[in-house]
């Protein structure tokens, strides 16, 4: 009685061990193919775009809120961006140096990161962003999701 069991089982870890090795793209089947959503699968690593700002004494409140909500229409413009998030500081070491705000954008790839900085509505959001800058660091690693 047990041997069919063994043998179920076997049969289903080898059919894991030899599925599909690459990631193929997500398609919703059930809608006609005009209108079929095409999801790109997470890869391995991804490329994350560190941006720190410090602003300016003389930047109003309003004046730094019209870059952060800038800066949050830039995935919307750039199909290049794949994640985004952002912050302000909140730590309690005081080691910030004038650096207040934090903005990290994902990038599935080197050349999606590079296709976003020269963009058009990434050089605009810089135009905004410029005469409310104080400090800025800009750091790019990749990791793993």
């Amino acid at each position: 009685m047990k041997k069919p069991f063994y043998l179920i089982f076997l049969f289903l870890l080898a059919a894991v061990a030899c599925g599909p090795t690459e990631k193929q793209p997500i398609v919703e089947d059930s809608m006609p193919p005009e209108t079929q959503i095409i999801e790109t699968p997470m890869p391995d690593s991804v490329l994350r775009h560190v941006v720190l700002f410090g602003f300016k004494q003389t930047s109003s409140p309003e004046d730094i809120q019209g870059v952060i909500d800038a800066f949050k229409a830039l995935p919307s413009q750039i199909s290049e961006i794949k994640g985004f998030e952002w912050g302000t500081n909140s730590s309690p070491e005081g080691l910030n140096q004038g650096l207040t705000h934090a903005f990290t954008l994902t990038f599935y790839s080197d050349a999606d990161r590079d296709a976003y900085l020269p963009h058009p509505a990434h050089k605009q959001f810089g135009a905004l962003l410029g005469p409310h800058l104080e400090k800025v660091t800009v750091l790019d690693y990749w990791t793993k999701p």
